[in-house]
């Protein structure tokens, strides 16, 4: 018997000798039925001095009619007790954080200086395809995107419907944001978002392959505001600090991470930047929690088909049974 069955009405077993109480507290059923008038009865009373008394036949069933009836009777009380398998509660994924994506979309992002299958590509491009997968795996979270360059927009309000923000990636492209870099402008832009919204935990993933552009509101003074909002930022940054036409800032995307709590990444190549979005699964794990109701398979129907099953055959062979005896009676009446 596996270790998840379970009877619910345990109670309902009480009831097995409830047919020897009836039998044994309740006369037995008298049914009158025709006699044969015998003229020397009142004779044979005063003869034998013996006063007549009523009497009835009962008609008794044999050993193996009982135990089936009582076999019957044990089925319906194992129905009626609801046998079932009780499976493991069901997990669901749990909405638990606001995810913001803030990607860099300046001219920078168009330099053709990274692969996808072997071909060379534009850093966008590669980065765009990786975060794809991201996307789709973060099922649970309210998404949302945020492009910047020169200036900073809202691409894809937060969102648990993953294949929107997904498309919303797709359709952004180098340059529809200014050629410069603006990443305090993103920052801001970010946090102006999580205050908006009721959810408590709130990451944001900032990628950026420059450095800031220096004006309106510094890179730190933004991270100052999202730590002040519990706001958790990643940072990454791509390229290759030392490589050509590459002005990446790491100083300050590794103290807007360590001011907020976050974590800084660098991408110098697509595998590399596959890896980081693996890290950031762990860092950021999709949240489970249990169903109120666990999936039940009842299995009642199994002992009440075998009740209903023993009692046609019962009376399928008493009815045979009475048939073989009436046969035989003719036979002896004829003979």
């Amino acid at each position: 018997m596996p270790d998840n069955f379970e009877i619910a009405y345990l109670w309902i077993f009480f009831l097995l000798p409830l047919p020897f109480i009836v039998y044994a507290l309740f006369p037995s059923l008298r049914i009158k039925s025709a006699s044969l008038f015998f003229p020397g009865f009142s004779n044979a009373v005063k003869y034998t001095h013996q006063k007549p008394r009523k009497s009835a036949f009962i008609k008794r069933r044999n050993f193996l009619v009982w135990l089936g009836l009582f076999v019957c009777w044990a089925c319906l009380l194992v129905a009626l007790s609801s046998p079932q398998i009780v499976g493991e509660p069901e997990m669901k994924v749990k909405t638990s954080r606001n995810f913001l994506i803030a990607a860099d979309i300046s001219f920078s992002m168009a330099q053709r200086d990274w692969t996808i299958n072997g071909k060379q590509s534009r850093r966008w491009d590669a980065v765009k395809n990786l975060m794809h997968d991201f996307i789709k795996k973060r099922e649970g979270d309210r998404m949302g995107l945020i492009f910047f360059g020169s200036s900073s927009y809202i691409q894809a309000p937060f969102t648990p419907d993953l294949a929107v923000v997904d498309q919303m990636l797709e359709e952004a492209d180098v340059g529809m944001a200014g050629q410069m870099t603006h990443i305090g402008k993103a920052i801001t832009k970010g946090v102006g978002m999580f205050k908006k919204d009721t959810i408590k935990t709130k990451v944001m993933l900032l990628l950026t392959d420059g450095v800031d552009a220096g004006t309106d509101i510094l890179p730190l003074d933004a991270a100052d505001l999202a730590q002040k909002d519990t706001v958790k930022i990643y940072t990454i940054g791509i390229g290759d600090p030392g490589g050509a036409g590459t002005d990446l800032d790491e100083k300050t995307l590794q103290d807007i991470a360590e001011l907020t709590n976050g974590q800084y990444f660098r991408a110098k190549d697509e595998k590399r930047l596959a890896q980081i979005y693996t890290e950031l699964d762990k860092l950021e794990p999709i949240a489970y929690e249990e169903e109120q109701n666990k999936p039940v398979t009842l299995l009642y129907m199994y002992p009440l088909g075998v009740a209903i099953g023993l009692l046609l055959f019962m009376m399928l062979v008493l009815t045979i049974a009475k048939v073989i005896r009436q046969l035989t009676h003719k036979k002896e009446s004829y003979v």
